[in-house]
Formats: C-alpha cells, sequence, structure tokens
C-alpha cells in the first residue's frame, strides 16, 4: 500500500514548481497549524493551514492536474478530474 501511495504521488508530482510548493505547502499545512494550535493561536493555526493548502492547489494548477482532495470530490460528484499531468502518459511509456 506504501509502495503504491509513493508510486502515485511521484508520478503525480513531476514539476519542479509543484515540488518546491509541496515541500513548504504541506509542513505549513499539517505540522505548523498543528503547533500553533498547541500554542493557542488558532487565528494563525487557520491562516497556517489554508496557506499551505493554497501553496499545494497552486503547484497541482502548474503541473496541470488536479489536487488529491479535489479528485476525491469530483470522484464522489461523478465530475471528470485529471490525476496526471498531460502528457503523463506518453512519458511514462517512452521510458520504458
Amino acid at each position: 500500500m506504501l509502495t503504491r501511495f509513493m508510486t502515485n504521488y511521484v508520478a503525480r508530482h513531476q514539476n519542479k514548481a509543484n515540488q518546491i510548493l509541496h515541500l513548504i505547502g504541506v509542513p505549513l499545512t499539517f505540522v505548523c497549524s498543528a503547533i500553533l494550535l498547541i500554542l493557542q493561536r488558532p487565528e494563525m493555526a487557520a491562516a497556517s493551514f489554508v496557506g499551505g493548502y493554497i501553496l499545494q492547489f497552486i503547484g497541482h494548477a502548474i503541473e496541470g492536474n488536479d489536487a488529491g482532495e479535489l479528485i476525491l470530490l469530483k470522484r464522489a460528484f461523478g465530475k471528470p478530474y485529471r490525476e496526471f499531468a498531460p502528457g503523463y502518459e506518453e512519458q511514462s511509456k517512452s521510458a520504458d
């Protein structure tokens, strides 16, 4: 299960800008917001959480695919979604 998750994660985060935005956004979303809640700074925790997610969504917009949470929502409502960036299939086939 972990191998499948990591394979999918790497495939969905090929663009360097997306990788950098996730490197900043993921800890900001989860680690910093938790620490700020412990320090009883709820407004800053909320800002950290939202700001981190915004960075991740921007990264996926640059990459050309939908963020994972957006995919889950779109799938649940029967809407089309883009799991991988355009051209990913061609890249993975040419690498074989």
